[in-house]
């Protein structure tokens, strides 16, 4: 069982950066896929980011964030963060945090088993 909690989410104007993080309890962290999806209002959950297990697992990112956010993982602290740069009234939504066990290629929700409680991001024009 994984437990995660996200932090890191506010208001910040058009062109400003945030840095979530998530914070993951058990020993066997490095043996997850972390993942970010979103989700704004009215709108499906939409995938943002992947990074596959050890610090140097291999990241995607959806079309939309390439070139602007950076997934990464401490496996000693346990904790995936997504930093957000440039950010764009787009990018509002609750960002979530989401694992699964062993290497993973996928993008779907579906594909991951734990998730976080969500965290608010607002980027104002």
């Amino acid at each position: 069982q994984v437990q995660l909690v996200e932090s890191g989410g506010g208001l910040v104007q058009a062109g400003g950066s945030l840095r979530l993080s998530c914070a993951a309890s058990g020993r066997t962290f490095s043996s997850y896929t972390m993942a970010w999806f979103r989700q704004a209002p009215g709108k499906e959950r939409e995938f943002v980011a992947r990074i596959r297990t050890w610090s140097g697992g291999n990241t995607y990112y959806v079309d939309s964030v390439k070139g602007r956010f950076t997934i990464s993982r401490d496996n000693a602290k346990n904790t995936v963060y997504l930093q957000m740069n440039s950010l764009k009234p787009e990018d509002t939504a609750v960002y979530y945090c989401a694992a699964v066990y062993g290497n993973s290629w996928s993008d779907l929700a579906r594909t991951y088993d734990y998730w976080g409680q969500g965290t608010q991001v607002t980027v104002s024009s």
